[in-house]
């Protein structure tokens, strides 16, 4: 399938820098420099062949101090240039989906570590909560880039919200079913005759897909009901199975303190079932962008800078989990720290690794999630979705310049070798 808009995206990357703030904008700056030092090692080599060692010796010190100099002044005329490139920068909005905490780590630590700026641009980054809905607030021009889930943004795209997903950031689901150990409930097919928690608000998706491919009727064979956005119905066993996120709610569970051993809950507790074990998983964060907003020049540019400066935040957050968790929470999350570093753990692992670079979409999820989108009927026998999106509805132009820069300059933008790290939960999540 062809995402690319047929239109030309100016591309003119300001990622560059020195210092912790300035970080993206001296990695130009030091390139260069590693050139140029190569250049005067392989000169040195040459003439070296001919040369006593006092000789070499002194040729070296002296190479060193002109590369030394040479790297000052280099960095010296970049700051004063980007200082006059980024004299004004370019105001740009995110609206987020949930309430400020790791799962938009990578956004805050470009905000916080300087890569935004970097790419001249000022970022506010609007908080989300249960009554705001990402991809309407972007399509009624109250942001210019928002976050959401797939199916979620389709569902609003097809009733008239002009939108395209630029960046697919999520490469994979992070949605739980989870059940009690002795709950009998080990797979899709067990739901069949009990009380399946979801939340609702199009969260809801992978289980009617579930469902679908098990042919469980929703509307008669299982009993759906609604839960809050925590696992007490689950822990007072008022639910066979509650929804739950990787990051978050499994999390909550193994931070409950089980009254039979004063311990904490293990994960042998609780069967878990991973709806992308089964086929159905749906992809989930993306970053949307204002489709008609595209054609003009200075907004596409603004798109371009937002995405790689965006991207460069969780690659930091990839390699300095522990950091982009105490980024987060300076930012305001009331999360406990186990908690949050758990949260940033498995967020991790929904973005790495990206085996085509960060953010660029694998068409097969993209079937796969408008599959489902067409072919899960709810309770009512409505579908998500009545028919398939246009091909512009996502588009890898922007994520794939994006690594194409960074990788220019030696970033690792697929993650191949990514490992997660441990993470020892405290009760509560303190």
């Amino acid at each position: 399938m062809d995402n690319t808009l047929d239109r030309q995206i100016p591309f003119g990357l300001t990622i560059e820098g020195g210092s912790m703030r300035n970080i993206a904008r001296s990695r130009w700056t030091r390139v260069a420099s590693l050139a140029a030092v190569g250049v005067l090692a392989l000169s040195a080599c040459s003439s070296s062949d001919s040369s006593s060692e006092d000789t070499a010796t002194e040729e070296t010190a002296a190479e060193e101090t002109a590369e030394d100099t040479a790297t000052e002044e280099t960095e010296a005329e970049e700051a004063s240039d980007a200082q006059e490139e980024c004299a004004e920068l370019t105001p740009a909005s995110l609206q987020l989906q949930w309430f400020v905490q790791a799962q938009f780590a990578g956004y805050y630590a470009a905000k916080d570590l300087g890569f935004y700026e970097a790419a001249c641009l000022d970022v506010e980054i609007l908080e989300g909560g249960v009554d705001i809905v990402p991809q309407t607030v972007l399509a009624q021009g109250g942001a210019d880039f928002a976050l959401a889930w797939v199916p979620k943004a389709l569902a609003s795209r097809e009733q008239g919200a002009g939108i395209v997903d630029i960046a697919q950031v999520f490469q994979r689901s992070g949605t739980l079913q989870v059940a009690w150990a002795d709950s009998g409930i080990e797979s899709p097919a067990d739901f069949k005759g009990k009380k399946i928690g979801n939340w609702g608000f199009g969260n809801e998706y992978e289980i009617f897909a579930a469902l679908g491919e098990e042919g469980i009727d929703p509307a008669s064979e299982v009993e759906l009901v609604q839960q809050q956005f925590d696992m007490v119905a689950l822990l007072n066993r008022e639910i066979d199975a509650a929804e739950a996120m990787t990051y978050n709610e499994y999390a909550m569970l193994l931070e409950a303190v089980n009254p039979d051993t004063g311990e904490l809950y293990q994960p042998e507790d609780f069967n878990v079932i991973s709806y992308s074990d089964y086929g159905v998983g749906m992809l989930q964060d993306a970053i949307w962008a204002d489709e008609a907003r595209l054609g003009d020049a200075d907004y596409a540019d603004l798109a371009q800078r937002f995405v790689t400066a965006s991207f460069e935040g969780w690659i930091y957050c990839r390699d300095n989990p522990q950091e982009c968790a105490d980024i987060v929470t300076a930012n305001g999350s009331q999360l406990g720290a186990s908690h949050q570093l758990w949260m940033m753990n498995e967020v991790n692992k929904l973005v790495w690794p990206s085996p085509n670079g960060i953010g660029v979409m694998d068409p097969a999820e993209w079937d796969q999630t408008v599959a489902i989108s067409l072919d899960s009927p709810n309770l009512e026998g409505a579908t998500v979705i009545s028919e398939a999106p246009a091909d512009t509805a996502y588009t890898n132009q922007f994520a794939e310049a994006a690594n194409a820069a960074l990788q220019a300059e030696g970033v690792d933008t697929t993650g191949d070798g990514f490992t997660p790290i441990e993470v020892t939960l405290n009760e509560g999540g303190a």
